[in-house]
């Protein structure tokens, strides 16, 4: 008797044990993450799963920005969307355009009763995802700006100082030119072209990327990327390019690999790019804040934000917008914020979580990692509070296309740019017609 009750006993418990699994709500989460960045992705989740024990992340890698954001829109309309999508910023436009497919992150933390202040976070990565009526849309998450890196090891070997990168474009010119001189086949090169030399360049200079406070104020917005000074700027560029000073390595965070290997010496890309090269790079290394053209007035400004933000999709249960809330809380706490950004290179998305940073003594330990902080809370104007457009995935498209024309030495800088506002224009007439009185 005693044996049959210890095998129902044992039963019981076998058919009880995944139920007992199942009570775990899943929260799906589609990211864009790659490399040290997607294994601080699993981190984070990982961290969260074993603080607690009703909510499980479970994040998935759904391929570029492009890709994602592609993936989740069929998925929406198919009914089996993730709750939460990683959508970079250009895409901003257009998710916030799309009122039935999202929740606004303001409102599922309110609902859950999760404490959020939009007033905690860093003003400009706030903003930016914030509705005009002041609810916040979409989570700040790694969010980052454009910086300059440069290897010390290169610049010793070309007689060039160390202790300091250089802060002009004329600067970068002489010292890609001693850098060649020495031997270095690329001297400079770029990473996400549209957003380091036409975005942040506009918004550093402090020149009208677009019309409507560029696209902030209205869906009216045109752009205005054909002006003397980026016009001028491109010149400069397609002149390097000719003289192998500046050497095109392709589209997006790819010329970051010819880094990170020693071939190309400086370049300007995401602050984001500094967990892959603490890790990987096998050289001395600094980071610097964006070059700038020193005669013209206001400059430097600050830099826009970039990098991605989290959305909640809609058609979820109550639940399961309750262990999104949780999370968000939990990736938002100063101590986990602080970590996030030592190991990246984003944001610290709060005031909390620089200040802890601050105080650690990691910005003294690494001279340079707060180049992206003190770039970015600068005092802000309207042309350079960031950029937000409708249809921008396929804008930033166009500006790859005509900028590799002029690197192929097949149109010049004013052809090229000429031909980005209209057909830059040409899109954004389309999505306002589309989202008109929405």
């Amino acid at each position: 008797m005693k044996i049959r009750l210890s095998t129902l006993a044992l039963a019981a418990f076998t058919l009880c044990a995944p139920l007992a699994s199942q009570a775990q709500t899943e929260i799906q989460w589609w990211h864009s993450m790659t490399a040290v960045n997607g294994e601080w992705v699993n981190d984070l989740a990982r961290q969260f799963n074993e603080s607690q024990k009703d909510y499980k992340i479970v994040p998935t890698f759904k391929g570029t920005y492009d890709e994602s954001m592609t993936a989740s829109i069929a998925a929406f309309r198919a009914g089996n969307a993730p709750h939460i999508l990683q959508v970079f910023e250009v895409g901003t436009a257009t998710m916030m355009a799309s009122k039935g497919a999202i929740v606004p992150v303001g409102k599922i933390m309110k609902d859950a009763g999760e404490k959020f202040d939009p007033s905690d976070y860093i003003s400009a990565v706030a903003g930016y995802y914030t509705a005009p009526n002041g609810q916040m849309l979409s989570f700040p998450f790694n969010s980052s700006t454009t910086i300059f890196y440069f290897n010390k090891d290169a610049f010793k070997a070309a007689g060039l100082p160390t202790d300091k990168a250089p802060a002009t474009w004329p600067e970068v010119v002489a010292a890609a030119a001693k850098l060649k001189a020495s031997g270095h086949k690329c001297p400079f090169t770029t990473a996400w072209q549209g957003w380091t030399q036409l975005e942040s360049f506009s918004s550093w200079h402090n020149v009208e990327f677009a019309t409507r406070s560029n696209g902030l104020a209205g869906l009216d917005a045109r752009m205005k990327i054909n002006s003397p000074l980026h016009v001028r700027h491109v010149e400069n560029l397609a002149n390097m390019a000719k003289q192998g000073l500046f050497v095109y390595k392709g589209r997006g965070n790819v010329p970051e690999a010819s880094f990170v290997s020693g071939e190309c010496a400086m370049i300007n890309t995401s602050s984001g790019f500094y967990g892959n090269v603490a890790k990987n790079a096998k050289f001395a290394y600094g980071l610097a804040p964006l070059p700038y053209y020193p005669d013209v007035p206001g400059a430097p400004q600050n830099t826009v934000i970039g990098g991605a933000s989290l959305w909640v999709m809609s058609g979820k249960q109550p639940a399961e917008y309750k262990g999104v809330a949780r999370f968000f809380s939990f990736i938002s706490t100063p101590e986990v914020q602080s970590a996030s950004h030592k190991r990246t290179g984003y944001l610290p998305i709060t005031t909390a979580a620089y200040q802890l940073t601050e105080k650690s003594g990691f910005y003294k330990e690494n001279p340079g990692t707060d180049v992206a902080v003190t770039q970015m809370i600068r005092m802000v104007t309207d042309k350079s509070r960031g950029i937000r457009l409708g249809n921008y995935v396929q804008v930033r498209a166009i500006e790859d296309e005509e900028l590799e024309q002029v690197w192929n030495g097949k149109k010049t800088a004013k052809e090229a740019l000429d031909t980005i506002v209209k057909r830059g224009n040409e899109q954004l007439e389309r999505f306002e017609k589309a989202n008109k009185g929405r």
